[in-house]
């Protein structure tokens, strides 16, 4: 028998508009002082229960932003990412510290996770077997501003008694180790794709792989280029049709 349940903020009470973009960190002291760097003018406190503190405000972009602890671990955070969620957040990103395994990683080096191998119970709970990818644009945008992309690992021990568990997690690429990476990956990836990403990617399908064909075919039959334009236009509607229909299915 399957347990049904509706992600409801049962945990988060927002006291503050949520942002569709969202920062991550555990530690909510590290909440409030991310949120004094970045956000203007003075920081709402977006929610305060269970001691996980949140905060909205602008960011220098001029967009609106939130930051919200998630507590240690991955269960505390599946519990606000899904809150989050559900409240409407569409992009969001884990910071915050991270254990070295690379003896050659620097104090304070800053890191993105361009995989997450996902060794916690959290993550696996929620189907995560192979490493875990973020998504490309983010990451794109992670690395333009300095951050260095590195495979990293998410376990469940802080203080691991486990003596060969580090050598495994290096031998599979991992640099770094942490404690929330993998869940959060995890549940945005078994999400369904917004409307965005999934009319995005009608057009890339479509323009990338269907156009390009249709055109080597039309220019080897000497076919008008209107025809060709026609059809092309055909597959990249019924495309945007789908993308849209999947997006949106409940």
């Amino acid at each position: 028998m399957s347990l049904q349940h509706d992600v409801r903020p049962n945990h988060l009470q927002p006291a503050a508009e949520l942002a569709e973009r969202v920062l991550l960190p555990g530690d909510p002291a590290r909440a409030l002082a991310v949120a004094q760097a970045l956000l203007e003018p003075t920081p709402r406190m977006f929610n305060h229960a269970r001691g996980l503190w949140g905060y909205t405000g602008i960011a220098a972009d001029g967009e609106p932003l939130t930051v919200q602890a998630t507590g240690m671990g991955g269960p505390s955070a599946a519990i606000v990412t899904e809150e989050l969620i559900a409240l409407g957040a569409t992009r969001l990103v884990r910071i915050g510290t991270c254990g070295a395994l690379d003896p050659e990683l620097g104090l304070g080096a800053l890191l993105a996770a361009a995989a997450v191998l996902p060794a916690d119970g959290t993550s696996a709970a929620l189907g995560a077997e192979a490493p875990l990818q973020p998504d490309p644009e983010l990451l794109a945008g992670l690395v333009e501003a300095g951050a260095r992309p590195v495979t990293v690992v998410t376990s469940d021990l802080f203080y691991d008694p486990r003596v060969e568990a580090p050598a495994s997690w290096v031998d599979r690429g991992a640099v770094a180790v942490e404690m929330e990476a993998a869940t959060v990956f995890a549940l945005i990836l078994g999400h369904p794709a917004s409307l965005h990403h999934a009319l995005v990617l009608a057009v890339e399908i479509a323009g990338g792989f269907i156009a390009t064909s249709l055109a080597i075919q039309y220019i080897y039959e000497n076919r008008s280029p209107t025809f060709w334009l026609i059809n092309s236009g055909y597959h990249l509607l019924q495309f945007l049709i789908m993308g849209a229909i999947l997006s949106l299915w409940p």
